[in-house]
């Protein structure tokens, strides 16, 4: 018999538990029955039911105690009151004391079956949630991210070390592909907030707008297309988490908002003139040096002193040494996992000295991809250069590193500056597909500026933004 539908009785009159396991019986429930508080307890042990219905004058005490030993021992088992008069104290007492419904005497059979029904869904779906709860940290945690190198170890100690603490803003720094998404979800499920919500949002992705109403929610009739009230992530993130990914993009106009959430703890919606406690952690994540951006003028620097009260410095895939082998390993067993008919043993050892001599300037997220593209074309059991991409192949010899050392030689007789920045934006733009969002990213300036430069070098026409 299943879990979820074993009941237990407890009634000090034997014609009404007899009844009622009989009718259980009949809705395919498995019946159990205690008369007394201490049979109670001791049946409840033995059977462990999911829902128990309790009727609260017992002879040898009252249900009111069993209900508190119960929620003791499993909290979440569904108690249902029975009682014989309507003893408004004991109800609200039962009720705050976890109870999850109640019934009167004489017990109507068909309102019985109801409540019973409305009560073994709640405890399966208790159940759901905690099991998809238990794989969202397993999923999350630490553990998944892979990698032995101490610049990795010391990044994740750090994140650790804040997902147990009670600090409220975090400031995750790192370039583009080295996990910034993967450090906030693992903070989030290592701390206590664990249960609540966690919310993500691309500032890059979305205008500021849009940005804006999906944080602070909107009143009907705030602009044209607020047709009902909507609560935005910081009303529904009450407990949890808000992660703000690529928050440089933010505009300084939402910056100072956002500024006045962190520093007052409270938030209007759009069109409100309301202000609306905001109780979230806020996890911010940007590939750039938000200081140096601040002294640019592209980024408020109050609002970067506030964001990195803690600032974690994710290493690019490049410093880590061997973690490249053990993440390209791991990356090969997912990748069988889903293709059982193509199984990768591992990499050739030309591969692993192409692996960890190139610069891997999209990190772990490039590293990723190639091993996606290998495991699709690969003909051998072993990742081989074959199918390699060639930019991959032909910068193996470590010519890729940092963006301050991308290789670009002076030719001998010189070159204008302006024109190494129209072949630079240009390749960004191939790379990407004509993404100029993308493309400026590559180059670490803001979209306005590479189309600046499209436009001023007649190069923009060939190319659209998509985003």
């Amino acid at each position: 018999m299943s879990f979820v539908r074993k009941i237990l009785i407890v009634d000090d009159e034997r014609f009404i538990r007899l009844a009622l396991s009989e009718a259980l019986r009949s809705w395919d429930y498995e019946p159990f029955e205690a008369e007394s508080v201490a049979e109670a307890a001791s049946v409840f042990n033995e059977a462990e039911p999911a829902v128990v219905l309790l009727d609260i004058d017992l002879p040898d005490g009252s249900g009111l105690d069993v209900l508190t030993d119960i929620k003791k021992k499993n909290p979440e088992t569904i108690v249902v009151m029975i009682t014989g008069n309507v003893d408004v104290p004991n109800l609200v007492k039962a009720l705050r004391g976890g109870a999850h419904d109640f019934i009167s005497k004489p017990i109507k059979l068909e309102e019985l079956r109801v409540t019973l029904r409305n009560a073994v869904e709640t405890r399966s779906l208790r159940r759901e949630v905690e099991r998809t709860r238990t794989e969202s940290s397993r999923r999350f945690s630490f553990s998944e991210i892979i990698g032995d190198s101490e610049p990795i170890r010391k990044a994740i100690d750090l994140a650790q070390r804040v997902a147990a603490s009670d600090v409220s803003t975090i400031l995750l720094h790192g370039e583009t592909g080295t996990g910034k998404d993967l450090f906030a979800t693992a903070i989030h499920y290592a701390s206590e907030s664990a249960k609540a919500p966690y919310f993500a949002i691309n500032c890059a992705a979305l205008p500021a707008t849009l940005i804006e109403s999906e944080l602070f929610g909107y009143e009907k009739g705030a602009f044209t297309d607020a047709k009902q009230r909507k609560e935005g992530l910081f009303e529904q993130a009450q407990g949890g988490t808000i992660f703000l990914d690529e928050i440089g993009e933010m505009e300084l106009a939402l910056q100072a908002k956002l500024l006045r959430v962190l520093e007052q703890g409270v938030f209007r919606r759009v069109g409100g003139l309301k202000d609306i406690p905001m109780n979230a952690r806020i996890i911010a994540a940007s590939n750039k040096d938000l200081k140096k951006t601040s002294a640019e003028g592209g980024f408020r620097l109050d609002l970067y002193f506030r964001l990195s009260v803690i600032q974690i410095d994710i290493p690019p895939l490049r410093d880590r040494g061997d973690d490249v082998l053990l993440l390209a390993e791991h990356y090969i067993s997912k990748a069988n996992r889903r293709r059982p008919s193509n199984r990768l043993r591992g990499l050739s050892p030309e591969v692993r000295k192409i692996f960890k001599s190139y610069g891997w300037t999209g990190n772990v997220r490039e590293l990723r991809n190639v091993i996606e593209r290998s495991s699709i074309l690969e003909d051998s059991d072993v990742v081989t250069t074959s199918h390699l991409p060639a930019d991959l192949v032909n910068g193996a010899d470590g010519s890729q590193g940092p963006p301050s050392q991308s290789g670009i030689s002076l030719p001998q007789n010189g070159i204008p500056l302006a024109d190494v920045e129209v072949e630079l934006a240009r390749q960004a733009m191939e790379r990407t597909g004509g993404n100029l969002t993308r493309a400026a990213r590559l180059l670490d300036i803001s979209r306005d500026q590479l189309r600046y430069k499209l436009k001023k070098s007649g190069a923009n026409s060939s190319y659209q933004d998509p985003g």
